[in-house]
């Protein structure tokens, strides 16, 4: 019998070995060395002459690819198909070019017209003394350094009466240039940037045609020994990238048609230009679009002698940005490119200090590249932990990160979020109790101090006190009629709590503070269920505390522990209340982050300690808390009494006797 309960005993301590191991943080996500680092940047910097063509052809195929695709499921033939594509998409943008190119022309020779206007304008600025005179201000700042400079230096010989300064001659430069140097001057320049469109367009197009190959020969480099992550890779970038290079064109039209229209109807001239250029700057993120609404207030300043066409072209912009930001974007694809807003422009800065204007329009589409890839590559998992939305923490990490940093308010909003999708008792068994093992688990290791705990512990008492209107609310919904209708197919799967209507129980903590804080959880919970929930701390549960404990109207006392090594300690505990109180319900809590299915064990350890019922998560406390069963009866353990030795017989002296 001792044997059965020593194994007992044993297996479940290594079952909670095991728990507590399951409470673990991940491991830390290596970080590239710095060599690695510098090497690829430099490579990056120098070598942008061949790099930047190859960036745009290989994000023009990310984009041209579902277009090629689609005209493949017609029946036409794949080279057929990629031709066509390609020369589309090009010619559209040749097209552009031109309109742009040609309003341009026309705007620049309109600008002297508008001249007569700005001097208007800066004239009735000084007039009405706009700003205290500001602007007189600055320009006898700017003419007094003028003058300071064309002062004579003290240092040069000065001019006297026999000799008079020198005037300067004039000099005229005659350049005689022959007609192909004239040539050169006029076609040079444009060789480059001809040549590397050519390229980009070859390099597209076979791109599309070994689409297939180039997929394989990306697998058998990198990932030959994972083929499902390694291909789960590269149809996330593809569809990622694709569908943000897709999405965001449909929405920069959209933005800028309605601006064309609006510039045009305010009498802005050249409105087709602009609109245009608010559709490719706004590829540009977050200074795209101011970038394009400078020009057009600039001309708006410039055509109308008043400043309603100023005030009219900064709200039609400024409208069409809210428009389309809050309802357009999130309603197309919202934040489905993975990137946090952060990482965008930082993203923006590197890649424009990389590759110039180009790589600012290329930064958002390559970065998603990047992150994808961290994605689903361990080697690569820093660039989604920099760049990534997704939380780099887990919810319990993050809460005891708040925790050890003594901040409960900012550990309450996280809750109260979590608390809009889950039920008390669900972030209590998920979140709050796993964030309290990973503080066991530290103070076991010895690297959190006494006053440190306090501190964690007084945390968690706090998030606890400000979670009481939640709790109430809860409680309030529980009992409304609609509480028991059936809800949406995930509430079927959900536990379903007992109620605790007349009952009076007492939570209290096993060993220290932080049991002391799960003990108040699981007493808040109870509370919406119904139940008179007290708590008690662990200095209540030593020997000569326990008969101060007024439990005549407790029913149910249920102790916590979050250390591992806690089943002896727990069955003197048992022994302690239940001889307090014959009639007492006794169950103890050893708590869990993943819980323990296995009833048979749990019951076994309880007949083991003498306790009513063992749980290891929040869920199971409560049904045991609330359960109806009778209170089991202390075991009385026979004491083995030594036995003294008999004394030998005293020999009495004989005149004694006598």
């Amino acid at each position: 019998m001792a044997a059965n309960r020593r194994n007992g005993t044993a297996s479940e301590a290594h079952g909670l070995d095991d728990i507590l191991a399951a409470a673990a943080p991940h491991p830390r996500t290596a970080l590239p060395n710095v060599a690695t680092t510098v090497t690829t940047v430099a490579a990056l910097y120098f070598g942008r002459e061949v790099f930047l063509p190859i960036a745009i052809a290989l994000l023009l195929t990310f984009a041209l690819a579902p277009f090629v695709s689609a005209l493949k499921r017609v029946g036409i033939p794949r080279i057929a198909a990629v031709i066509a594509s390609v020369l589309s998409a090009f010619a559209a943008l040749a097209l552009f070019s031109f309109v742009v190119a040609t309003q341009v022309s026309e705007l620049a020779q309109n600008i002297p017209v508008y001249q007569t206007n700005i001097l208007a304008k800066i004239r009735s600025l000084k007039e009405t003394g706009v700003g205290g005179g500001i602007i007189a201000r600055l320009s006898s700042v700017v003419e007094r350094v003028g003058q300071e400079i064309d002062r004579q230096d003290a240092t040069l010989p000065a001019a006297t009466a026999d000799k008079p300064p020198r005037e300067p001659v004039p000099v005229e430069i005659v350049a005689r240039e022959r007609p192909l140097e004239v040539l050169q001057n006029i076609v040079g320049p444009l060789i480059s940037p001809l040549g590397s469109a050519g390229l980009i367009i070859v390099v597209v197009i076979f791109m599309l045609l070994e689409r297939e190959d180039l997929r394989d020969r990306f697998i058998r480099l990198v990932g030959y020994g994972d083929l499902h992550r390694t291909t789960e890779a590269l149809q996330d970038a593809a569809k990622r990238v694709g569908r943000y290079l897709l999405m965001q064109l449909v929405v920069n039209i959209v933005y800028a048609i309605p601006i064309a229209i609006g510039l045009w109807i305010l009498g802005i001239p050249n409105a087709l230009l602009w609109g245009m250029l608010a559709l490719a700057l706004r590829f540009v993120p977050y200074i795209g679009p101011a970038i394009g609404m400078l020009l057009p207030l600039f001309l708006a300043l410039a055509v109308a002698p008043g400043w309603s066409l100023v005030l009219w072209t900064a709200a039609l912009f400024v409208v069409m940005e809210l428009v389309t930001g809050n309802v357009v974007e999130p309603w197309l694809y919202g934040s489905r490119t993975g990137l946090s807003p952060l990482a965008i422009i930082v993203a923006a800065i590197f890649w424009t200090w990389l590759w110039g204007p180009l790589g600012l329009v290329l930064s958002t589409p390559l970065t998603v590249c990047l992150v994808v890839l961290g994605r689903h590559v361990p080697q690569f998992e820093f660039l989604d932990v920099l760049f990534g939305n997704e939380p780099v923490l887990e919810p319990h990490a993050r809460l005891y990160q708040r925790l050890l940093a003594g901040d409960p308010d900012e550990a309450t909003d996280h809750a109260e979020e979590m608390l809009e999708e889950k039920y008390l008792v669900e972030f209590y068994d998920k979140v709050a109790i796993p964030a309290l093992l990973l503080g066991e688990r530290d103070r076991v290791r010895g690297v959190m101090g006494d006053l440190q705990r306090r501190q964690v512990a007084a945390s968690a008492l706090a998030l606890v006190a400000n979670l009481e209107d939640d709790a109430k609310e809860e409680a309030a919904e529980d009992e409304s009629p609609e509480a028991g209708e059936p809800g949406d197919a995930a509430d079927e799967d959900e536990a379903e709590l007992p109620d605790g209507t007349g009952m009076s129980l007492l939570c209290a903590g096993g060993r220290g503070e932080l049991d002391d804080a799960a003990a108040a959880m699981l007493a808040q919970v109870l509370e919406v269920q119904g139940a008179t929930a007290s708590k008690a701390g662990f200095a209540d549960m030593e020997p000569a505390s326990i008969r101060r404990l007024e439990l005549e109207t407790i029913d149910t006392v249920v102790v916590g522990f979050l250390n591992r090594d806690s089943v002896k300690h727990a069955r003197f505990l048992v022994r302690r209340l239940k001889r307090a109180k014959a009639a007492l319900r006794v169950g103890i809590v050893f708590w869990s982050e993943a819980g323990n299915g296995d009833k048979e064990a749990a019951d076994k350890l309880a007949q083991d300690i003498n306790a009513d019922f063992v749980a290891h998560g929040m869920v199971d406390a409560v049904t045991g808390a609330l359960s109806n069963e009778p209170p089991v009866a202390l075991k009385l353990v026979a004491k083995r009494r030594m036995r003294r030795p008999r004394a030998a017989p005293r020999k009495v002296p004989a005149a004694a006797a006598s």
